[in-house]
């Protein structure tokens, strides 16, 4: 009993993988520039209206955090994508029996997939400057993602997702 308790802490424990995030900017941009923000009127994100909503109130709460103001006429806009997919599981065990004896041989394998495709998000936020309509900044997250999660497991998700896209914002000058 205490080796399936093991297993499944051990399961539970994969299956909320962190969220991995890519970053792209123009090394030229001066990001002490930009004051103000705001969202594109025409965003699909691809996500739920309820997710939307709970990612652009952690996204205010962020950007607000580090000194940016959300404004009518802002120095530059947000614009949001997402999309959802279903990983292959990558985990097997071979089982494998065989035999050979005066010139007879045979064999028997079977593949067991461990683990179930989990269902991956991927979120792009990109931040456009409003007077030269450039993409200056951009990121993408992966993470896992579960459909019938609660509304507060989804709001600490996305939280977590817009904490660890945004602990880098705006990039340091090397």
């Amino acid at each position: 009993m205490r080796c399936f308790f093991l297993i499944g802490v051990c399961g539970l424990l994969l299956s909320c993988a962190g969220v991995r995030v890519n970053y792209d900017y123009d090394k030229k941009t001066n990001f002490s520039s930009y004051a103000s923000y705001n969202y594109f009127s025409d965003i699909e994100s691809g996500l739920s209206e309820l997710d939307e909503k709970r990612l652009i109130r952690a996204l205010d709460s962020t950007l607000q955090s580090k000194g940016y103001l959300l404004a009518e006429e802002p120095d530059f806009f947000v614009n949001i994508l997402s999309s959802e997919y279903r990983n292959a599981p990558n985990n097997a065990v071979g089982v494998g029996v065989g035999g050979t004896g005066r010139n007879v041989g045979g064999g028997i394998s079977v593949g067991l997939p461990l683990g179930n495709s989990g269902i991956q998000r991927q979120i792009q936020f990109d931040f456009v400057d409003a007077q030269r309509d450039a993409l200056f900044w951009q990121a993408t997250s992966e993470s896992g993602y579960r459909e019938n999660a609660s509304p507060s497991v989804r709001e600490d998700r996305l939280r977590a997702v817009v904490k660890k896209v945004f602990s880098k914002f705006p990039p340091e000058k090397r």
